[in-house]
């Protein structure tokens, strides 16, 4: 039989089966938080689904608890007043439970505080953002084939402060609703397009120093023919970046004194029919509109302060076009560029529709081993290895950029990097965009690059400097 006055702690905890289910949750979830901290030691919860049930849900089970057992003395309290009220000696009966208390309070404010620190760098680590879920599979896929695959997500997608953290698990907990019953928009919308886009002030600024952007950076961009040579050429640019902030691409935009607002019509912002300029240094200040568009259509339109993102609005989750992407697998040498018209081959099944990835792996491999074996049957003998090489980097180009389940595919995500894959700079740069005194917003090459040469087969420049082609091979973005 319990003794009251020995045990006052267990009237409590036993007067309602409430308090008493509460118990059982507070101490499963402590013995539970024993293993955590040993597997945490041996460096385990690496994997996502892990790390969810340990510093997740085990927190949520152990706070259950907590909350279960002063409910269950409440509805309790007029037997538990009757069990203390017959207690020989109640001083002593206080005294063992405000001892029970401050121990278990203690022992509670331990594990609570592990597991939601725990719980709280789970939440904001890499592996949670990008593989918890399948939605995020194209953007993880993407994040990690860029230069800033070592950047944290919550780095670019969390403000600062903790109302930045509030708010990104608001939005976290949206977008778990909407997994959960299947609601969430295939494909998932960028964070330009939803609305939910963290200023470059509190991002990008944090490491890359506007003012202290770099001068000039020699850009090469491979190509190869569509014949059975693949006929290699390459173009090299001389991209005027900007010094200090103050020249170039970047002081243009960004410089002293200068400001730009633009109105987009769509969204995505690829459709700008309103731009403002202004340079206080020189007193200059125009609007400049897009043919047949009329001041008073785009007054509804919202404004936005031009910053980083509006340009590279691709650093972290760049998706590549099928030509641009097996011409970067050949100068690399992923994809061997010797094979007769594996170019043109290669692009063809990229385009290809396919209804699963699992059915684009069968027929990629498939048609490229039959084009070889029945076009070129000695090729297919004797270099049957480089085939089959060929096969896997057609098909690593496709995994890492079309996914039929969630509706991404070429194109899906513009880049505004440039203005060959995608209009980028020419949604302003298009020589159509007038002031009010005629003025245009230039078109001219030269004010952003040099063209040094323009798809040779081997430009002297590149001799001169020494630069091979992997030297100057630029990073997806």
């Amino acid at each position: 039989m319990i003794s009251r006055e020995k045990w006052p702690m267990l009237v409590l905890l036993t007067s309602h089966w409430v308090s008493l289910i509460g118990a059982c949750l507070i101490t499963t979830a402590g013995i539970l938080w024993l293993f955590v901290v040993s597997y945490e030691v041996r460096g385990g919860a690496s994997h996502p689904y892990i790390g969810i049930v340990l510093f997740i849900i085990l927190p949520i089970v152990f706070v259950a608890g907590l909350l279960l057992i002063p409910l269950g003395i409440f509805l309790a309290r007029r037997r538990i007043r009757g069990e203390f009220s017959a207690v020989e000696d109640p001083g002593a009966a206080i005294r063992r439970l405000a001892i029970f208390l401050l121990a278990t309070t203690f022992l509670n404010l331990l594990i609570g505080a592990h597991l939601t620190y725990e719980g709280v760098e789970r939440m904001e680590s890499v592996a949670f953002c990008g593989t918890s879920c399948h939605v995020m599979k194209p953007q993880y896929t993407a994040y990690a084939n860029t230069p800033h695959s070592r950047v944290a997500c919550v780095k670019c997608h969390v403000s600062p402060g903790a109302a930045g953290w509030l708010e990104s698990k608001m939005s976290g907990t949206r977008q778990l609703w909407e997994v959960a019953f299947n609601t969430y928009s295939r494909p998932i919308s960028s964070a330009i397009e939803s609305g939910r886009l963290v200023p470059a002030s509190e991002t990008c600024e944090n490491c890359h120093w506007p003012g202290k952007l770099g001068g000039f950076k020699l850009r090469v961009i491979p190509n190869f023919a569509e014949d059975e040579a693949n006929t290699a050429t390459r173009t090299v640019l001389m991209m005027k970046i900007g010094e200090n902030g103050l020249t170039g691409i970047h002081g243009a935009h960004f410089g002293p004194g200068i400001s730009i607002r633009f109105a987009p019509s769509d969204s995505k912002r690829q459709t700008i029919p309103w731009v403002e300029y202004s340079n206080s240094n020189n007193a200059i200040s125009r609007t400049y509109l897009a043919a047949g568009v009329s001041s008073k259509s785009v007054e509804r339109l919202p404004r936005y302060e031009m910053q980083c993102i509006d340009c590279h609005n691709r650093p972290a989750h760049a998706f590549e076009l099928p030509e641009r992407a097996v011409q970067r697998a050949m100068a690399s040498g992923e994809l061997p560029a010797t094979l007769p018209f594996v170019r043109k081959k290669s692009v063809e099944l990229l385009k290809t529709n396919y209804a699963t990835s699992g059915e684009a792996a069968t027929q990629i491999r498939q048609s490229i081993k039959s084009f070889y074996q029945n076009s070129f049957p000695d090729t297919f003998r004797q270099r049957s290895a480089e085939i089959q090489q060929a096969a896997e980097a057609v098909l690593s180009i496709y995994n890492r950029n079309v996914f039929p389940d969630l509706k991404v595919t070429w194109g899906t995500y513009p880049n505004n990097l440039g203005h060959t894959d995608f209009p980028g700079c020419f949604r302003c740069h298009d020589d159509e965009h007038k002031s009010s005194d005629q003025k245009s917003i230039t078109q001219d090459c030269e004010v952003c690059h040099a063209m040094v040469a323009i798809d040779e087969p081997a430009p002297e420049i590149l001799k001169t400097l020494g630069v091979s082609d992997a030297m100057a091979m630029e990073p997806r973005k």
